[in-house]
């Protein structure tokens, strides 16, 4: 008896992503919610940021089994998602014929190697961020090994659905920015050490570097305009904390900032601090030549700006243009037809958690290319790999690999 839907083939899968190549910058997801009938049978690995999603709530999947090495964790993930199988390693669950796809929520080193083993096994793939962990050779891992198994493969980049983050993309496309020639982007967390030591033991997180974990920043351009980044200087910044002596990473910074230059020439400046008085936050500002988007910052509130043709004098008395400044009343677009109704409520990363949900099991229920596809999610990933390498290099001009056979034009 056949376990899986016809239509999830690995053959038809293949079939379908040859017609959708370089379509997803034009297509918006989830402009529409289509009904459907079908269930994709999913299987959760990882206990902690893995229970935070709405897989038991979507119309079109069912949770059929959850992992985790610890028993706690695992009990914790069937409690979640009300389900009764669970299995005591992501290794023993993707032999499950029940299941159709799985998502990869273990910790960031191992997501290539655990990818790879769910693909092999004929599983679809959603994976926490960092689509990679460190090298362009795991980068290379991964990609070849989503073209040899003919799986679809999605990163759940919180960014992407950032309730602002969608504003601005529909903004993008409509034409409101004029020439979009500057972005800037913060993710901000002191504290962290908090996570780099569990029941006296080291975690993966123990003195990472920071721009081996970019995509909360990177996502803010490159999902927006399709952009690809393609060269970066990156400084760091560390202190004589024991995290960055003893690291295995040998990782000497707690802070990075970085600046890319895109393939049609714009800059994009991305700080990843994780240590400092600073006020934390994931925020953006996108900058254009006819409007531009300032977020929150923990100072002032969201706002526009926008070029009006009236001029004025500064306290100097020199003319100025005035622009129009003006508070941005932020949709909650996870409250509208964008989602299916049970998911319609709000969640963590802003508002992002339930469209990640959404985006990967529609994806699969309607036979396309995901929005953050594998060649997207190395486009987020493999930039802060470089950039850290400029730091270690003292700002070295570095460029960038690029993954993407069908990047947005210059």
């Amino acid at each position: 008896m056949k376990t899986h839907d016809e239509n999830l083939t690995r053959r038809h899968f293949i079939k379908k992503s040859a017609v959708l190549a370089g379509s997803a910058l034009l297509y918006d997801p989830l402009s529409a919610v289509n009904p459907s009938s079908r269930k994709i049978r999913m299987g959760i690995a990882g206990g902690g940021f893995g229970r935070s999603f709405q897989w038991h709530e979507h119309p079109n999947c069912m949770v059929e089994a959850v992992s985790d090495l610890r028993p706690e964790r695992n009990k914790a993930l069937m409690e979640t998602y009300r389900c009764s199988k669970s299995y005591p390693s992501l290794e023993e669950m993707v032999k499950d014929p029940g299941i159709d796809a799985i998502a990869v929520f273990t910790e960031g080193p191992n997501h290539v190697k655990h990818a790879i083993e769910c693909m092999r096994h004929g599983k679809h793939v959603i994976s926490a961020v960092p689509a990679c962990w460190g090298s362009t050779e795991e980068a290379d891992r991964l990609m070849e090994a989503v073209k040899r198994y003919g799986m679809t493969y999605m990163m759940a980049e919180t960014s992407y659905f950032q309730q602002f983050t969608i504003s601005v993309r529909k903004m993008y496309h409509a034409g409101e920015f004029g020439d979009l020639y500057y972005c800037e982007s913060e993710y901000q967390h002191d504290g962290l050490e908090a996570l780099y030591t569990e029941n006296g033991k080291m975690t993966w997180r123990y003195g990472c570097a920071p721009m081996h974990y970019p995509t909360h920043c990177t996502a803010h351009l490159v999902s927006v305009t399709g952009e690809r980044l393609t060269e970066v200087l990156c400084m760091g910044w560390g202190d004589d904390s024991a995290f960055l002596k003893d690291n295995v990473y040998n990782n000497p910074f707690h802070n990075e900032s970085a600046l890319f230059k895109t393939n049609r020439g714009n800059a994009f400046r991305v700080n990843v601090w994780w240590k400092g008085a600073h006020i934390g936050g994931e925020r953006a500002n996108w900058i254009g030549s006819k409007k531009s988007f300032y977020t929150d910052n923990g100072r002032s509130a969201t706002a526009l700006v926008t070029k009006t043709g009236e001029t004025g004098t500064d306290d100097a008395g020199f003319i100025l243009n005035e622009p129009k400044l003006e508070p941005y009343d932020q949709p909650e677009w996870w409250n509208t037809d964008m989602l299916p109704v049970p998911l319609r409520h709000d969640s963590g990363h802003h508002g992002s958690h339930p469209f990640l949900t959404h985006e990967f099991i529609d994806a699969l229920v309607n036979e396309r290319k995901p929005c953050i596809d594998v060649h997207e999610a190395l486009a987020y990933t493999v930039p802060g790999i470089i950039a850290h390498e400029s730091a270690l290099r003292g700002g070295e001009l570095l460029k960038i690999p690029q993954y993407d056979p069908n990047p947005a034009a210059p």
